[in-house]
Parts: structure tokens; sequence; C-alpha cells
């Protein structure tokens, strides 16, 4: 079974991510919710390569891999963008985002809630976000 794909940085490969992340989590006996949760992190931080990263330039491309680690599944995101600054990011308040109809600048907020860790990197031009989900 393939466990990477490489799509350009355009939105409308988001489906392809979601279908190709579901097709891998479909050989795990995953509850839909857990299976839907995992789909949902993915395709955020993807998306957020491709939109934030790559400002939806169909010359650049983002990977994805998905390995077993262990009792984990590690989903590599790599790219070529600006990277995201961790030290820049600070959490928001989501209470307060749904108080105040805010939509977007959730994400990596929902991401870090459904993910059992979450890891940023760069090597050079590559940017690599890691995405750990401890599964059964």
């Amino acid at each position: 079974m393939n466990n990477s794909i490489r799509v350009n940085c355009t939105k409308k490969n988001l489906k392809l991510i979601r279908d190709f992340v579901t097709e891998y989590l479909g050989t795990y006996a995953l509850s839909d919710i857990l299976m839907n949760q995992i789909v949902l992190a993915v395709d955020e931080i993807c998306a957020n390569l491709i939109i934030h990263a790559n400002h939806e330039d169909p010359e650049k491309y983002i990977a994805l891999a998905i390995q077993k680690q262990g009792e984990f599944l590690v989903f590599e995101v790599t790219d070529e963008g600006v990277a995201f600054e961790r030290s820049n990011y600070k959490e928001p308040d989501i209470q307060e985002h749904i108080r105040i109809g805010k939509k977007g600048g959730v994400g990596i907020a929902l991401v870090n809630r459904i993910m059992d860790k979450v890891e940023f990197s760069s090597k050079g031009a590559k940017n690599i976000c890691r995405l750990y989900k401890k599964i059964k």
C-alpha cells in the first residue's frame, strides 16, 4: 500500500489528501470519530501549508507520508514554503472565538487537541511537520 502522496499547492488537492488519509486509516480498526478527527487534523495542517506557507502556488508542492512507529501513526508533511514559527504562535481562546463568531485561526489549536504530539522543524529549504497519534 502506498504510504505517501505529493500534490501541488492548490486547495482542490485537499480532497486528494483527505481521501488518501481515509484510505490509509481504513486498514486500522478505528472508530469513525477517531478517523474523522485524524483526517481533520492532517487536512488542517495541509490547508495551512498550501494557503499560508505556499500562497496556493501550483508550482509548489507539499508531500505527506504516513508510517506506523510502535503504537503511533506518524503523519509527516513536508513543503518548501514559509516556515511556521511555532515560537511566534499563541494558542487562541477557542471559547472566545465561538463567542464572537470568529471563523478561522483555530486550526493549530484543534490539531494540538486531536494529536498526541505535533512537531515542526526545518532543514534548509525543507519544512517538516510531524503529527503523532497513538492508536490501539
